[in-house]
């Protein structure tokens, strides 16, 4: 047996990805902090902004307690852990990868999945489906407002609305030049609001939408435990939400086109649920080897 991996993104959010399907190749105590910090090293590792262990449900110790009454009904649990080596609750890109990698490695059969299949997550069961046009959606659920906040760059303060996705989420909307600010490093936050700390959104809404959108905007995100990422599912999702409630006072609904550094999401928002769309490839496949394991 081989310690096998898969490199992939979406919307170049990129993650390791370690294929364990019965639970025997990966379990908690060798895919530890330290091991996932080191597959995610870019320059002495694999690269990625975090690890995707595709693992049955049953196989996961703390699957029971985050699934609850589902548990039965998510076979496949999506093992995530950020850069730094922390668990994560749930990333909207990952899970499209997720499911695109079960599908290129036989595991499900991509037809099966044009409804959706439910898929586990430590923020809960989420519906996973394969699109006719070869990309995937999912649905997050609905998005949760829970106060107001402010972040911090370079002493320059940008107030937002506080989301929840199954993680928290800061959305700020600016008319800043979002290329100008440094997200180098994590902006400053209430840890008050954000005990287990945030992501943060930096947001321009722009006047024109894409056809078919109800708005369009651009967003930089700085994601906990990871810094600054190319994409960031569940906050476009949260982004989409916050930019249709600046504009309403009425229940939020509508389709918000995303652009990112890494490419182009599309999420349909509504008080009941919320759908993103976007893109999955898996970009490589290899073998660890004992000498980068060893050392």
């Amino acid at each position: 047996m081989s310690d096998r991996f898969l490199l992939g993104h979406g919307t170049e959010n990129d993650f390791v990805v370690l294929p364990d399907p019965d639970g025997d190749r990966w379990p908690e105590d060798r895919l530890d902090a330290a091991l996932v910090r080191r597959l995610c090293e870019r320059r002495s590792g694999l690269g990625g902004d975090g690890v995707l262990r595709v693992v049955r449900s049953r196989h996961v110790p703390d699957a029971p307690a985050v699934l609850g009454d589902d548990l039965g009904r998510c076979e496949w649990f999506m093992d995530h852990r950020n850069a730094d080596g922390s668990h994560a609750e749930m990333c909207g890109n990952g899970v499209r990868l997720f499911l695109h990698v079960l599908v290129t490695e036989g595991l499900l059969d991509r037809a099966a999945c044009a409804d959706g299949v439910l898929v586990g997550t430590r923020g809960g069961p989420r519906r996973v489906g394969a699109g006719a046009d070869g990309s995937y959606w999912v649905d997050m659920g609905p998005a949760q407002p829970f106060g107001r906040g402010e972040a911090t760059v370079a002493g320059q303060a940008f107030p937002g609305q506080a989301v929840s996705m199954g993680n928290p989420h800061l959305v700020c909307l600016t008319d800043a030049d979002l290329d100008g600010l440094d997200l180098t490093r994590q902006p400053g936050f209430d840890a008050g609001l954000f005990p287990e700390g945030v992501n943060v959104e930096f947001v321009r809404v722009l006047a024109r939408p894409a056809e078919g959108a109800d708005a369009h905007v651009r967003l930089r995100v700085h994601e906990r435990g990871v810094g600054e990422t190319r994409s960031c599912g569940t906050g476009a999702c949260a982004t989409a939400y916050a930019a249709l409630a600046a504009g309403s006072d009425g229940p939020q609904r509508g389709t918000v086109v995303v652009d990112v550094p890494g490419g182009r999401l599309s999420v349909d928002v509504s008080p009941e649920t919320t759908v993103l769309r976007g893109p999955a490839v898996v970009v490589a496949a290899g073998d660890l080897t004992r000498e980068w394991l060893d050392s």
